[in-house]
């Protein structure tokens, strides 16, 4: 298992893998056969990236079978899913603002996210696994009311890709089993969520596989996995969430109105 960081030092960019409190330093591509320079940097002394730049987030709904029982809605045949603006990314430990145009409810959405390491088009599920480079956590901000303001038209995209509702990492988790996984969401300290990977209604895999025969995944694109049961509005004037995936790590982000 290896824990993957993308930092900024001195207006410089890097990358690498933790080792303690350091991040051992990296270079080429991270994706593409990377080799450590022998540096080490102490985390202490770099600002975290988002730990890829993808060139598209994907995000999926109804994606558990927990909260598709809740809603009384029928298990999709298909993945269904949505992509979020590249605009909305925010880093690690990013304070994410209220949008000034929109007044109403903004929730939390903790999730598990897939980061493809290898082009992916029309892959089988058992190519699929070599197209995963690691995991990743994911909070999918949301602001709930806007999707279905227009009742001809639901505006799943606009109400996830403000500048900001898009943070993921601190870390590329590989070498792990996400069947594993529970993923828990604390909202100003107290747990929200706390569901088992191993309810998704499409494996890791399958989401790759089913994806890429839609579209080419490029190394760095994040599919965010859907969310389960426990999602809540973000209502205090300043809003702490940790997005808490064990042999992951923790993605904190603060919300403020």
């Amino acid at each position: 298992m290896a824990h993957w960081v993308r930092f900024t030092r001195a207006g410089a960019a890097g990358f690498g893998t933790l080792v303690g409190g350091n991040i051992s330093i990296h270079a080429g591509d991270m994706f593409d056969g990377s080799q450590p320079t022998g540096e080490q940097v102490a985390l202490t002394e770099v600002e975290l990236l988002a730990p890829a730049a993808p060139t598209k987030i994907i995000a999926l709904w109804n994606n558990f079978h927990a909260l598709a029982a809740k809603l009384n809605s029928p298990v999709p045949a298909d993945p269904l899913y949505l992509l979020k603006a590249g605009s909305s990314l925010a880093t690690p430990g990013a304070v994410v603002h209220r949008p000034p145009s929109y007044g109403g409810k903004v929730v939390y959405e903790g999730e598990l996210g897939i980061v493809i390491g290898k082009p992916a088009t029309n892959v089988s599920e058992e190519e699929a696994e070599a197209c995963i480079f690691g995991y990743t956590c994911v909070n999918d901000i949301t602001a709930a009311d806007i999707i279905n303001k227009d009742p001809t038209f639901a505006q799943w995209v606009r109400a996830k890709s403000f500048d900001g509702f898009g943070p993921f990492g601190p870390v590329i988790a590989t070498g792990i089993d996400p069947s594993a996984l529970v993923v828990r969401t604390v909202l100003n300290g107290e747990e929200r969520q706390r569901y088992p990977i191993s309810d998704m209604v499409f494996s890791a895999r399958q989401l790759v596989s089913r994806i890429s025969h839609d579209m080419t995944l490029n190394p760095g694109d994040v599919i965010c996995c859907g969310t389960s049961i426990g999602v809540g509005s973000m209502k205090e004037p300043t809003n702490t969430v940790d997005i808490i995936i064990e042999g992951i790590g923790t993605l904190s982000n603060t919300f403020v109105q």
